[in-house]
């Protein structure tokens, strides 16, 4: 049953180091609900999800930054409008009551679809 688990694991890791490579930090899409289903509560599942995608983030950056896909001075802007919006996301996460948190997070799924279908 651990070597199950553990393949689980690694699976979603890589499913969530794929999607996080691709769509640029969507690996979280994936990696809430799964992480949900292996038994974490809402506040450590987000959580652990962003933990998880700091590395990835940084190593798609610095691949992206090697092929000379972007330049950092492109991403400067909105460096301080982020950074502000991870404290306040950061701060909000355990105070937010988990039904609160699960209908915020469908909300931006089915919106950030609907945007999508809609092109």
């Amino acid at each position: 049953m651990k070597k199950t688990k553990n393949l689980f694991v690694h699976g979603l890791g890589l499913v969530t180091g794929f999607l996080n490579g691709f769509f640029g930090s969507g690996g979280g899409m994936i990696a809430v609900p799964m992480l949900r289903g292996m038994g974490l509560d809402e506040d450590e599942a987000h959580a652990t999800s962003i933990s998880l995608i700091l590395p990835l983030a940084i190593m798609s950056g610095f691949l992206y930054l090697s092929a000379d896909t972007f330049k950092v001075t492109q991403a400067l802007p909105y460096l301080p409008g982020g950074l502000l919006g991870a404290i306040l996301g950061g701060w909000l996460l355990p105070r937010l009551k988990a039904i609160w948190l699960r209908r915020i997070f469908g909300a931006v799924i089915i919106f950030s679809a609907g945007k999508l279908l809609l092109r």
